[in-house]
């Protein structure tokens, strides 16, 4: 029409109708790499499968519509009965049960299993990162009941069941379940040991009755749900029916949700427990040793959660600049926005190339290879403080890549920014992981032999890391007094391991702009500051999704 003034030119148009799988090189590689010949091509089938209905915008649209729903609290039915459940908008529904079909709780049935679950829970994150808790507190609920046979012979089938069933009723009715999880209280945080929950021994053999407080409860939801508490023997894990075993309701009071700055679709509560049956798990006493191997599946669960939005922040990123023109030509195309983005892409890609490196250890270690068990030790903690500390700097700057776009909602970089610190947060703030990892270093040998192992295989192929692991070497000759630095040699750490596995598996040119700019001091702080000399645009185009 003449004189319109509202002709739409040079919009980038949707990032979606793709297949989120095939188009990120470094999640197919991956994938290919840490999978036997037998397993590969199946694993890449069903991914493919999974990230075409991650790509579809009937996905998003459901991820949209449970984030801008948040989950509402209904203490009390219309005749005051209490009831304490919470109500979710049915595309939170749709999404987990997508997400509990396509196998993101079952990674313990198959061979492969941690590495094609890791995959899929990378890929699920990018649709709506809030419903990944419950399924990350499934997944690792496994290996904590395996410290009582008779709790995993009875519960595992049904933790790692591919059906999806949202009905509150006793678990043995149920094709398959889900699981939360109470570790902290008001009065200590991480510091668990500070727990005053306490567990009263019953007559019944194993059972126990549970009162006290959980500040942070996490998928209230749940069917069932591992807590700390405090039994006559010291500090015990204890597994907690949602629903006993008759049909009654355990008690199991919900107080408040969480007014919380992100992750908004997932309900996060307090709870009280007030003569709550329990069944313990694990010997009385051993309750953090029964729980570390569930805390540490979901650390892992963070890193792949932070690289999963790293790498969705990234795409959107160079999608747009792929599409929109300025100054007389494609952004992507701009000497100082190329450097940005390829500086974002290599940290997307670090980190998705460490994650699925410690989900094949996992493979590994559930094997039986011990040395890929002692790595897991040092290695989840370094990696869950560093990849989730840059999430939200590649979050906020892919953001801004968008300009004025980009700090709008209905550009989804917001929901990414908001998102980005929890994984941080969760499972064990930095501090919290990095005291982890002075801790393994001092206690366990094998786990720093398996990392230099490990480090040391890249050796010689780049000056810059070899100067690094030298570094690394010198921090780690006095541990005496190295609370203080704890963060820094944390930091190191990881970097040197993800410089080592670039050095390994990535291309050329991703693997000389990660040492020059995270190892070699040849860059500067802020994103965007690559070395000129380097192939940024071989960078770039590694990471735009096809559509």
């Amino acid at each position: 029409m003449a004189g319109s003034t509202h002709t739409v030119t040079n919009q980038a148009p949707p990032l979606t109708g793709y297949d989120v799988f095939t188009s990120d090189r470094v999640l197919t590689e991956a994938v290919g790499r840490h999978l036997a010949d037998r397993q590969r091509e199946e694993a890449l089938a069903e991914l493919s499968g999974l990230g075409l209905g991650c790509g579809s915008l009937q996905t998003q649209e459901w991820g949209a519509q449970a984030n801008d729903h948040p989950p509402v609290l209904r203490t009390h039915d219309r005749y005051g009965h209490r009831v304490d459940e919470v109500d979710f908008h049915p595309a939170w529904h749709r999404l987990l049960g997508k997400g509990v079909s396509a196998g993101l709780t079952d990674a313990w049935s198959r061979p492969g299993g941690h590495v094609r679950r890791a995959a899929g829970f990378v890929m699920w994150t990018q649709v709506e990162a809030g419903n990944c808790c419950p399924l990350s507190m499934t997944h690792a609920a496994v290996p904590a009941l395996r410290a009582d046979p008779e709790l995993a012979a009875e519960w595992e089938p049904r933790l790692t069941s591919r059906v999806y069933d949202r009905e509150l009723r006793p678990a043995h009715l149920k094709a398959g379940v889900l699981f939360g999880m109470g570790m902290t209280e008001k009065q200590g945080g991480s510091d668990v040991r500070a727990n005053t929950t306490s567990a009263r021994p019953l007559a019944e053999d194993g059972a126990y009755e549970l009162t006290g407080h959980k500040w942070f409860c996490s998928a209230p939801m749940s069917d069932g749900f591992l807590v700390l508490a405090r039994a006559p023997g010291g500090l015990t894990c204890f597994l907690v029916p949602r629903v006993l075993a008759d049909g009654t309701r355990n008690v199991f009071l919900i107080q408040r949700l969480k007014d919380k700055l992100g992750n908004r679709s997932n309900a996060s509560a307090e709870v009280e427990f007030a003569g709550t049956w329990a069944r313990r798990v694990g010997a009385e006493g051993r309750g953090v040793a029964t729980i570390i191997d569930m805390v540490a599946a979901t650390r892992l669960d963070c890193v792949l959660g932070s690289a999963g939005l790293m790498r969705q922040a990234v795409a959107q990123a160079v999608h747009h600049c792929a599409h929109r023109e300025a100054f007389g030509g494609k952004l992507v195309d701009k000497p100082l926005m190329r450097n940005v983005l390829a500086d974002l892409a290599v940290e997307s890609e670090a980190a998705t190339t460490l994650g699925l490196r410690l989900a094949a250890a996992c493979d590994a270690a559930e094997g039986g290879d011990e040395r890929e068990r002692a790595l897991l030790r040092l290695a989840v903690p370094a990696a869950k403080y560093w990849v989730t500390k840059r999430c939200a700097p590649v979050a906020v700057e892919a953001a801004e890549c968008l300009g004025g776009n980009g700090y709008v909602e209905e550009s989804g970089l917001p929901r990414l920014v908001r998102e980005s610190p929890l994984n941080s947060v969760w499972e064990g703030a930095g501090n919290v992981q990095a005291l982890d990892v002075l801790r393994a270093l001092g206690r366990e040998p094998a786990a720093l032999d398996a990392y230099l192992t490990e480090v040391g295989a890249a050796r010689g192929a780049d000056h810059r890391l070899d100067a690094a692991i030298r570094g690394v070497l010198t921090d780690l000759a006095d541990l005496a007094a190295a609370e203080g630095r704890a963060r820094l040699l944390a930091e190191r750490l990881a970097l040197v391991l993800q410089g080592a596995l670039l050095v390994r598996y990535a291309p050329a040119e991703v693997a000389d702009a990660f040492c020059a700019s995270r190892l070699g001091g040849d860059g500067g702080a802020a994103f965007g500051t690559l070395p000129p000399t380097l192939d940024l645009a071989a960078v770039v185009e590694r990471a735009r999704p096809v559509v």
